[in-house]
């Protein structure tokens, strides 16, 4: 049995760098139980030169293993401990941009790029395609997209990618970066709409739709990426995006202290569960059987249980096993995060 040391990517978030380590181990476990055949075993924590390693013991880990642990939010560097020593070893991930991509945004209220990682990560394992991570071409929807840091993951991994949010400020604000960002890095992409979406002579929403891809060469051949944004209420998704089209939807939701949470019955509410009754059945219809949904919030103002009552009325499975109940972590005084993952059934 062969024991590895994982070295964690330094977060800039103080607070959310303290519960990385946590967040880690819980990540790496479903990692195993999900993607690689319970391989991982016997996680622990040390440190080593005064740098934090989370270590864990596998069977020889394949190049195909390597290829799906390159995407751990946190990971930095893995190595073979051997005696007293670090064995680097080489592993790739899916990243298809620059890196920039994801931390070139900033802005209040943007969430951090390692936990959206984490976010989509295990919301991903969670699905009937766990195992296919390297090799499907997932489509992500985020329900409640704001600027986009959802989306550019799901893009840089090379996912199709939908998003919805009512503030038609966030939805331009991420058009003009998107749009920005693809022709300075002379990214080969084509805008297929960008403008009003109207229905029986009425505004409807407003809709950007981008085809792109990592080389001219893959897009040429076809092999491109959809980008698609919808500037209207998360309630009405089913309006714009088809009926078990969906791998996964993956949500951070307004924590209610800052942003708040909108329905369209009680307008802005510091209740996420409110959002939840009213979306919920929508974004579970646009999964497809086998899908999963990933939701994050603040425990402060909605319990779990009641949270998770919310997806179960809109007929999905919530995901309770262990290593998904240690992701609840502090992001500051005022705002206690968890996540929840639940199916549709196949």
């Amino acid at each position: 049995m062969t024991r590895y040391g994982l070295l964690i990517l330094p977060a800039t978030n103080r607070v959310y760098a303290r519960s990385a380590i946590d967040l880690t181990r819980a990540e790496l476990e479903i990692f195993g139980l999900s993607a690689l055949d319970g391989q991982i075993g016997e996680l622990d924590t040390e440190v080593v030169g005064g740098a934090s390693y989370v270590t864990f013991t596998g069977d020889g880990l394949t190049e195909r293993d390597l290829t799906v642990l390159g995407n751990l939010s946190a990971g930095y560097a893995l190595f073979e401990i051997v005696g007293e020593l670090l064995r680097p070893i080489e592993w790739s991930r899916l990243d298809r941009y620059d890196d920039d991509l994801l931390t070139i945004q900033k802005y209040p209220g943007k969430t951090n790029e390692q936990f959206t990682k984490l976010l989509l990560n295990v919301t991903l394992l969670a699905s009937d395609w766990a195992t296919e991570m390297t090799s499907r071409r997932f489509r992500v929807l985020d329900p409640l997209c704001g600027r986009g840091t959802t989306l550019n993951q799901a893009l840089m991994y090379g996912f199709d990618a939908a998003g919805i949010e009512r503030d038609q400020k966030d939805v331009e604000a991420y058009r003009a970066f998107i749009t920005t960002w693809l022709k300075q890095k002379r990214v080969k992409h084509r805008v297929l709409e960008s403008g009003p979406v109207r229905r029986e002579r009425k505004v409807v929403g407003r809709r950007v739709r981008i085809e792109l891809a990592p080389t001219r060469e893959e897009h040429k051949a076809g092999q491109t990426q959809l980008l698609d944004v919808v500037n209207a209420d998360t309630a009405r998704s089913a309006e714009f995006f088809r009926p078990e089209t969906v791998d996964l939807v993956v949500a951070d939701a307004p924590y209610g202290v800052q942003h708040g949470s909108r329905t369209a019955e009680k307008g802005l509410t510091r209740d996420p569960l409110a959002l939840l009754a009213d979306a919920a059945p929508v974004w579970a219809r646009l999964l497809r059987p086998g899908g999963a949904l990933g939701i994050s919030w603040n425990t402060h103002v909605a319990s779990r249980d009641d949270a998770a009552a919310a997806l179960a009325d809109a007929g999905l499975t919530v995901v309770d096993a262990e290593p998904y109940r240690a992701l609840r972590h502090r992001v500051d005084q005022s705002i206690m995060r968890d996540v929840l993952v639940a199916r549709r059934p196949a």
